[in-house]
């Protein structure tokens, strides 16, 4: 995730006055609490932040960008809002800038108002990160526990969200604002509001009920491990925690969720229902049959004439990026070979999920796999470029 620069400090170009849409552009003002204060509808609105203070701060925004000075207009508004000392200024500004879906972390935290520990910071990133990747993983497959599964496409997801962190504010608590892509990116928001819907479900009926089936049925609706421990580690040391999602003014609401406001709440008395969750679904995820090809790129063993374990980087038959595979003697020799020529291998087994689908269990049929010059180049220049070591 990217942490953007703030439209005030110039780091950051501001939104293009004639690409601006009117429409959007009012409805991010209203979505942000401004206030119309009158001007002829059809024609254009003047706008004034919520927390305006005498600082004479206004906004006049066309009704379309069908108006001879609508783009002078819209020109006007942006660097208004550029100079703008509203805390609310920022976000609009970013979703003029990049268009996408907005969702909102908040952590309420006991002590003074206005004042957050330092560590706060970080881990309400990593909470929000968690939650991201989780519903990018979901809305690829389900699985009750994904492990190092499907990282490299979490990764690439995460790579297009902008971010945007919250000081304490009046009240005790912190808060961060992620930018999404849309309608690219909506597949893992709209699998994310839809699996923490279902958690909160399932923890609720968990906390009334006493069973934990709950938990195991919202799978189906993208819940996982990693999404349980991510809003845990939302509510850990919080007195409350939420996350609202808005959905993008340019690209409008996905279907299926109608007009309604997305606001999800957790609680500190949902933790023990959470861990409880956690251990659930990372014990019912099976290990997974597979057929891997990949290169070895770490071979180690304690007898030179005894088995070994080595490390492979995946090229395919696995969501993983790298497995590690404990040979007998033989096979060990021929990975041995394959590592020596820059050949990859085949070798079918089965991935446990201790450890995180990470680790080839009852390993057979290892073979070399054989490839063109030109590929095989490719490979022998990629070793270097790998992820850091299992």
């Amino acid at each position: 995730m990217t942490l953007p620069s703030g439209p005030h400090d110039g780091t950051r170009p501001l939104p293009d006055p004639a690409a601006v849409d009117p429409a959007v552009l009012a409805t991010l003002l209203a979505r942000h609490g401004w206030i119309r204060r009158g001007g002829p509808t059809a024609r254009y609105g003047r706008w004034t932040p919520p927390d305006d203070a005498g600082s004479g701060t206004s906004l006049l925004v066309p009704a379309d960008d069908g108006f001879d000075d609508a783009v002078e207009l819209l020109a006007d508004a942006v660097t208004a809002l550029s100079h703008s000392r509203s805390p609310s200024a920022r976000a609009i500004l970013l979703a003029l800038t990049v268009p996408g879906d907005e969702l909102q972390w908040r952590r309420e935290l006991p002590g003074p108002a206005g004042t957050a520990p330092w560590e706060d910071a970080e881990r309400l990133r990593r909470s929000a990160r968690g939650m991201l990747a989780a519903g990018a993983k979901a809305g690829r497959t389900r699985a009750a526990y994904f492990g190092a599964r499907l990282d490299a496409w979490a990764g690439d997801f995460l790579e297009r969200v902008l971010v945007v962190e919250h000081g304490p504010a009046a009240q005790s608590g912190a808060g961060l604002t992620a930018h999404t892509p849309a309608p690219e990116g909506r597949a893992a928001v709209t699998t994310l509001v839809r699996a923490l819907e279902a958690l909160r479900d399932a923890v609720d009926y968990r906390r009334v009920s006493g069973g934990p089936e709950a938990f195991e049925n919202a799978v189906q609706a993208g819940v996982s491990r990693e999404l349980v421990e991510s809003v845990a580690e939302l509510v850990r040391g919080a007195t409350a925690a939420q996350l609202s999602v808005a959905w993008s003014a340019a690209v409008g609401t996905p279907g299926g969720f109608g007009d309604r406001r997305i606001v999800l709440e957790f609680s500190p008395g949902d933790l023990p229902a959470l861990a409880e969750a956690a251990a659930l679904l990372e014990r019912i995820e099976p290990a997974v049959a597979v057929t891997v090809v990949g290169v070895v790129v770490r071979l180690k063993r304690a007898d030179p004439a005894g088995p070994g374990t080595v490390r492979l980087r995946v090229l395919g038959g696995a969501e993983v990026s790298e497995v590690k595979v404990r040979l007998a003697a033989p096979a060990y020799r021929l990975a041995a070979e394959a590592h020596l020529a820059g050949t990859p291998v085949r070798i079918g087994g089965r991935l446990e999920r201790r450890g995180g689908f990470r680790r080839l269990t009852h390993p057979r049929g290892l073979e070399l796999c054989g490839v063109e010059d030109g590929e095989h180049e490719r490979l022998l220049k990629s070793l270097g470029e790998g992820p850091e070591p299992i």
